[in-house]
């Protein structure tokens, strides 16, 4: 159950963007150092919430928490600042135990090519590597993945023991429990001990909301192939599915206001708004929801304040909050000594302001580069170097104008900032740069 959090970067800041990123390399390259190349597949969005969370309890200095990664084709061949330590360790360990379980659970059920004998043999010696892999990584951070490993077999036998007409949170308690223990072990690593007890109540609840999202994306196609699917086997209809959903989000938020952290920023935008545009993306938003946005989007239909892929900052104590507002196509201010916006790229591979532009690859190493590109969809989707000028281009998908996914109009209007979150305004702590909703909620 993967991919329940997939933030738009036009959600995200210029700082939240890069901070998204760092993680998500971060767990890519801890599957690789402590598990081998092929851990690297069990790479997943929702795993680096570990690797976040731990970072931001911690009261630790960013270079700390930092390292720069070599070029890389899936970034165009630059190099990055990304996460390292224990906060990736743990994600990655989790990813790989929680990965392994997946492909057992595929193996079981004879889905696709599992289904041939060869296939599920050669999966079943992966998940038995990957199990002892993950078992080592986690306890090199004092976790035990035995937790998750069985939470998965108790899985099983709930399913089959459970009686006609059972409540469904019955099915998703193993996800809970796992999921819980995940989150609760950042608050150790990070040194936070009083987090530990609403971490783990967030975890919980974010583990019921996969586990129920999975089986309502899941259903029709489960019917239509008579796979078990726990809505379906507990009679719960998509009504009650949805609000058990929406409750757990809630329940994240308010759980998250009981933790300490030292920047709440990315935090809050993965566990309290990216969750509730998950539920969104399979039930359709709120009728609240869609009213309160129908009712702070401007009448010309152009941007309001504070979309969040327009600079913004949800970290309530950065310091360039009060800032103005920078043009894309204005030049940041130059010169030695002069501050850098949060809205300038920073770190390796990016030029400094006032630098020298990078020099132009030759032919042969361009056509190389552009080769890697093209091969992993950067010149369609992404933004990325020229391959060989070197200069920040927009993919072509950006330049065409294509709807970026279920993204959709995100930074329409000040609505799709603070998400009104149904408690009377936009939510605490939110951070949205001056985003007055005016939301009549």
């Amino acid at each position: 159950m993967f991919g329940i959090i997939r933030p738009c970067r036009h959600r995200l800041s210029e700082r939240l963007q890069a901070s998204w990123m760092a993680h998500l390399c971060g767990l890519c390259l801890a599957l690789r150092d402590d598990h081998g190349q092929l851990a690297r597949t069990a790479t997943n969005y929702d795993g680096l919430i570990i690797s976040v969370l731990v970072e931001a309890q911690s009261a630790k200095d960013d270079a700390s928490w930092r390292r720069t990664a070599g070029p890389c084709p899936l970034r165009g061949m630059r190099t990055a600042s990304v996460a390292k330590g224990e906060g990736a360790r743990l994600a990655a360990a989790v990813s790989l135990a929680l990965a392994s379980v997946k492909i057992r659970d595929h193996v079981e059920d004879r889905d696709g090519v599992f289904a041939r004998r060869p296939v599920a043999a050669g999966a079943r010696a992966v998940t038995r590597r990957w199990d002892r892999k993950s078992a080592g990584g986690a306890s090199a951070v004092g976790f035990d993945t035995a937790v998750l490993l069985d939470a998965a077999s108790r899985q099983g036998a709930l399913e089959r023991a459970l009686p006609p007409g059972g409540s469904v949170l019955l099915v998703t308690e193993p996800t809970e429990s796992a999921t819980s223990a995940a989150f609760a072990h950042t608050a150790v690593l990070a040194g936070r001990p009083g987090n530990a007890e609403p971490l783990a109540e967030a975890g919980r609840l974010f583990g019921r909301l996969a586990h129920l999202l999975d089986a309502a994306e899941d259903q029709a196609e489960d019917a239509a192939s008579g796979a078990w699917n726990p809505l379906t086997a507990t009679g719960t209809d998509r009504a009650e599915a949805e609000r058990l959903c929406r409750d757990a989000v809630h329940g994240i938020r308010l759980a998250l206001r009981e933790v300490e952290l030292t920047d709440r920023a990315l935090v809050h935008t993965l566990l309290a708004h990216e969750t509730e545009r998950a539920v969104e993306r399979v039930f359709g938003p709120a009728a609240h929801t869609a009213t309160c946005r129908t009712r702070t989007a401007p009448a010309d239909g152009s941007a309001g304040h504070g979309g969040a892929g327009h600079g913004s900052d949800p970290h309530g104590s950065d310091p360039y909050r009060s800032a103005p507002r920078q043009d894309p196509g204005q030049a940041p201010p130059a010169g030695p000594g002069a501050p850098i916006p949060p809205w300038v790229p920073q770190g390796p591979g990016f030029t400094p302001p006032g630098g020298r532009p990078p020099h132009r690859r030759n032919l042969l190493a361009g056509c190389a580069v552009w080769a890697l590109m093209a091969c992993t969809c950067q010149l369609m989707c992404c933004s990325h170097d020229d391959p060989f000028s070197r200069e920040r281009k927009e993919g072509w998908c950006a330049r065409q104008d294509v709807d970026c996914g279920d993204c959709g109009d995100c930074c329409s209007n000040c609505g799709d900032c603070c998400n009104c979150c149904g408690d009377g305004g936009c939510c605490d702590g939110c951070g949205c740069d001056g985003c007055d909703c005016g939301c009549d909620c």
